[in-house]
């Protein structure tokens, strides 16, 4: 039985754990890099995914980046925690944002569709709650895109 399971079987036994995803803010010339799944290729996500049990954070974007991509973060810096809602599960999910460069071209595998570079508010794709709330006000904050 999940954490989840286990809420929803013993009510008053407080809330879940919100989901744990880790993921990359990766903007080149001005343009974000987000991905979709084969599950979902309609949500667009930033790239990255749920650490392994004991996995650390940056352990786990490594990982996922190099499945999903094919490529290694370069000088990544943890930018944000964010609190925001799984765009698929719909569940409350804790996102541990870094910002990084990447080695090469990124080349979608793994369990990915698509990927696309937006230059901020891309109204003909769905993007993820987490990018729209969250992600894409602080890159613009930061002076990474343009407003």
């Amino acid at each position: 039985m999940t954490r989840e399971d286990a809420a929803v079987a013993a009510p008053g036994a407080g809330p879940a754990e919100p989901l744990a995803v880790v993921a990359a803010a990766i903007v080149q010339e001005g343009r974000l890099l987000v991905v979709s799944k084969q599950a979902a290729p309609d949500v667009f996500y930033l790239p990255g995914g749920k650490p392994d049990a004991g996995e650390a954070p940056l352990e786990a974007l490594c990982r996922e980046l190099d499945e999903e991509l094919g490529v290694e973060p370069l000088q990544p810096r943890l930018l944000a925690h964010i609190d925001s809602v799984a765009a698929l599960e719909g569940v409350p999910m804790r996102l541990t944002l870094f910002e990084a460069r990447i080695d090469r071209p990124p080349r979608p595998a793994a369990e990915l569709a698509r990927l696309r570079w937006i230059s901020g508010a891309a109204p003909e794709l769905r993007l993820a709650p987490a990018v729209t709330d969250h992600v894409l006000p602080l890159l613009r904050r930061r002076g990474s895109m343009k407003p």
